[in-house]
């Protein structure tokens, strides 16, 4: 059953409540297979996957270097994934809606095993395609075009029709390029070059996408699995109720806090609706929100559950590829943008209980501190503090142990994982009650929090792997997950040896039966991101074959006219339609291989110059719209069946809420330093953040129609300037004073050698490309550190060399030698012969900042006129 059909059965559901197994089969249908066989087929099911979880954490881990058996390239590697996942794809997901659930039928386990045969033909005959590279036999075609048709339809299965669609319309642009219209063809290609571009070589299919899926993405949607399996999700979502439960509508606050919480483990915004709204809508529901307001909270929080660090949706991890910047860096990046974009949706939530004057649950034995400190804490996101409290508290440990940090850290893990588990197990152990039933009063607080500190241990471990001992993200994942196994099998012995239960054989083996079960989970979690990142590969190969990258900058240009704000628009209604249809992941490929290039080149001709990471966040953000978006929203419709509510109106709502989250991508496209760049002083810092979440709030208050009291018209206008004027104070100081110089571009070795560590230079280049086209455009070229890791200073053509760039005088001008392949400089469009024309440099004048005094000033007249009107409005 696709993702279409899904959409389809449920509309007709509308208004009627869906029970657990009918909210299961939701989740099943979109994310691991609606399919459930019985009987030997389970077992052979169950077993495939967890050998494909093996596999992963084999190849992730320094096992076949250390023991020199088994060692995989990449292409061998992303070979056997897509074997694993199109595999799993025909025996998990029915062919039809009204194909069987409860058995394989004989020709899924045919398509099945010629699926994995034609994913694995380059694994299985890699040393000969090897040896005839652009030369394919007939068997090389055969598998080639076979296993192009398995994909697909694997593709139709899992992911729904738009995406089979899509695929096929570039195939079809591949090879009948010389009948399209003038403006977008191109010579075609014969079914050997096609074939041979697409599957036998790393370009399309088995390109980029398809190797983060497999190196990156599956270890940490595993690790997510393993970590729900455990039971951290049900100690997440009651920690929140418990913390946040007796404020002004706290239930939904909670909901969003838990989401937050719960995007670190589930990757899926429909499965972290069910997990959480499950408990959550029915419990705000009850406190007198609105059925569809209680969905579209549910809704809004966890579809931006992939935004939240330290782990993000699967597209983050296809930035470090796209981009070419570490994880950490990312994960820096996204930060702020996240956690505005939660405060935003808390606030939200806190203005539709003022309008309705909404109460929380009380609690049995309130009391202020638990009112204010832990409340605060837990909204500021208690993962943000924990990753601080590693870095700042126990980062030493690296400086002090050096190569045997690991050690030193691996053991007071294990110490603090007996502590934790003794201290834990003086607590009664939490389980998820119906809400259905009411809740008089909240959960005990400390009861709850202790009942489960261990479960933060393998997030601690992650954060330290990724940003202290800056491991690779894969292998950060792998050592988190296998501490995280190490829990999963022990902790229930060890519950049973401090709590004095007994039973210890029994503890064991419920241990071993939740590693395997878990372990499954993961896999299964994985099958539509692998057919998603592989059927995405075709659109990726159509680029590099065709160069429609170049013919979709020209389209943009003359439909923008080559406004930029146009052009913004454009690319973000783009992601909303294709996100109608596709998942996340497949969206994010798409866009970012068509339309991310596009803002680059038509910002660059026309003066802004905007780091590729701020690009390639702006898809992403609108990307996550695809499970909000109506009609076709499935995290909408599997809400709206918790809340007994129309799926429709519940989107439309959650839509609105998810305004917050659509203006940030427009802010921090003029304005990096929401994305942490080009921030110098604590001072700084500290601006940037509170007048970011200022702004967030007034943006809520302005598109809420309520601040203090009910808002009039010309308080909203005002709200507005004040939003734009806070996360844009440099579009105000640019009206007074210009922001740069411009200087020769022959000085450039000389400014490149003065700049600032980690540092960029805005330069102007001229020249004619490999494809005889004339371009004037400006970059933003980065610079990296000052000095080597010897502490030795760099001159500047090593600075130059960072961003893999060569230069070398040419009379009077400076012009690019070289370029190194897959540098930030090639990514940037930079081409041998191009001239360096001028240098902008940054001039003084005052900080854009001081714009935020007008501001606030503004902002406290809105206060003062609202101050004195009635607080509280109608019904929700």
């Amino acid at each position: 059953m696709s993702r279409s059909e899904t959409t389809t059965s449920n509309t007709a559901t509308a208004h009627h409540e869906l029970s657990d197994a009918e909210l299961e089969q939701i989740v099943a249908e979109a994310d691991t297979g609606g399919r459930k066989p019985v009987g030997a087929a389970a077992k052979l099911l169950f077993a495939v996957a967890i050998c494909w979880s093996l596999f992963q954490l084999w190849i992730a881990s320094p096992l076949p270097f250390s023991l020199g058996i088994f060692i995989l390239n990449d292409t061998e590697s992303r070979a056997i994934h897509l074997a694993f996942a199109v595999f799993l794809a025909f025996a998990a997901y029915p062919a039809l809606k009204s194909s069987p659930r409860d058995y394989i039928p004989v020709q899924d386990w045919l398509l099945a095993l010629a699926g994995a045969f034609c994913a694995g033909y380059l694994f299985l005959f890699y040393a000969e395609v090897a040896t005839r590279p652009g030369l394919p036999t007939t068997l090389d075609l055969v598998a080639a075009v076979c296993g192009m048709v398995l994909l697909l339809e694997a593709a139709r299965r899992a992911l729904g029709l738009p995406m089979v669609i899509l695929a096929a319309v570039f195939l079809i642009y591949i090879f009948f390029g010389p009948y399209m219209p003038d403006i977008i063809a191109h010579r075609g290609a014969s079914l050997n070059k096609g074939m041979n571009h697409l599957w036998l070589s790393t370009e399309g299919v088995f390109g980029v996408a398809l190797g983060v899926s497999a190196g990156f993405i599956f270890l940490f949607v595993l690790f997510g699995a393993l970590l729900e399996t455990a039971g951290a999700g049900n100690y997440f979502i009651k920690s929140a109720i418990a913390l946040l439960g007796h404020l002004r509508g706290g239930p939904a606050k909670a909901a969003v806090v838990a989401s937050a919480s719960t995007g670190l483990i589930s990757g899926s915004s429909i499965a972290n609706v069910v997990t959480t709204g499950t408990f959550t809508i029915p419990l705000i529901k009850r406190v007198g929100y609105r059925p569809d307001k209680a969905a579209a909270v549910e809704v809004a929080s966890s579809v931006n559950g992939q935004l939240m660090p330290p782990v993000m949706g699967a597209a983050a991890f296809l930035m470090v590829e796209f981009v070419g910047i570490p994880y950490t860096q990312v994960l820096k990046h996204a930060l702020l943008p996240a956690l505005i974009s939660y405060i935003a949706l808390f606030y939200i939530v806190h203005l539709e209980a003022m309008k309705s004057n909404l109460q929380g649950i009380p609690r049995r034995n309130p009391s202020p501190w638990q009112r204010t400190a832990i409340s605060t804490t837990m909204t500021l996101s208690g993962l943000v503090l924990l990753a601080g409290v590693i870095y700042y508290g126990f980062g030493w440990i690296k400086d002090v142990a050096g190569d045997a940090s690991f050690i030193v850290v691996s053991l007071l893990m294990f110490a603090a994982y007996i502590g934790l588990i003794a201290l834990c197990a003086r607590y009664p152990e939490l389980h998820m009650e119906d809400p259905k039933d009411g809740m008089e009063y909240l959960p005990e607080v400390k009861p709850t929090l202790m009942a489960g500190l261990h479960f933060l241990l393998p997030v601690a471990a992650l954060i330290w792997n990724l940003v202290v001992e800056q491991l690779s993200p894969g292998l950060s994942a792998f050592w988190a997950t296998m501490f995280l196994i190490f829990i999963l099998v022990t902790q229930r012995p060890l519950f049973a040896w401090f709590r004095k239960t007994g039973n210890y054989r029994e503890a064991t083996a419920h241990g071993f039966h939740d590693l395997f079960s878990g372990l499954a989970t993961g896999a299964r979690n994985m099958i539509a991101i692998g057919i998603a990142t592989a059927a995405a590969g075709i659109i990726v190969g159509t680029v590099t074959l065709t160069g429609v990258g170049l013919v979709m900058t020209e389209l943009v240009e003359i439909i923008s006219g080559g406004n930029i704000m146009v052009m913004l628009v454009m690319v973000a209604v783009i992601c909303l339609i294709l996100g109608m249809g596709l998942p996340t992941t497949a969206n994010y490929i798409v866009v970012a291989s068509l339309m991310a290039p596009v803002i680059v080149e038509l910002g660059a001709q026309n003066g802004l110059l905007v780091p590729l990471i701020a690009v390639h966040m702006f898809v992403f953000y609108f990307g996550l719209m695809a499970d909000v978006t109506p009609p076709v929203g499935l995290a909408s419709y599997a809400a709206a069946g918790i809340a007994n509510s129309d799926p429709i109106r519940t989107g439309l709502t959650a839509f609105g809420y998810s305004a917050r989250t659509a203006i940030l991508p427009f802010m921090f496209i003029f304005n990096t330093q929401l994305l942490m760049i080009g921030i110098d002083s604590w001072w700084q810092l500290a601006l940037t953040v509170v007048s970011a979440i200022v702004a967030s709030m007034t943006f809520a208050a302005a598109t809420q129609g309520w601040f203090f009291a009910r808002n009039r018209i010309h308080e909203t206008v005002l709200l507005l300037l004040i939003t734009f004027s806070l996360f844009r104070p440099g579009f105000w100081m640019d009206m007074i004073h210009p922001p740069f110089e411009e200087l020769e571009g022959g000085q450039l070795l000389q400014l490149a050698e003065q700049a600032p560590p980690n540092s960029g230079l805005r330069i102007w280049i001229e020249g004619t490309n490999a494809d005889g086209r004339d371009i004037s455009k400006g970059v933003l070229l980065p610079l990296g550190p000052t000095t080597n890791a010897e502490g030795e200073p760099l001159n500047a053509r090593a600075r130059l060399a960072h961003s893999g760039l060569m230069v070398m005088a040419f009379g009077e001008d400076l012009q690019v030698a070289a370029v190194q392949f897959k540098s930030q400089a090639q990514r940037l469009g930079i081409e041998q012969g191009f001239v360096i024309q001028t240098v902008e440099l940054p001039v003084e004048r005052p900080a854009k900042e001081w714009i935020f005094i007008p501001t606030l000033a503004l902002l406290a007249l809105v206060i003062a006129l609202q101050w004195r009107r009635p607080r509280y409005g109608g019904t929700a």
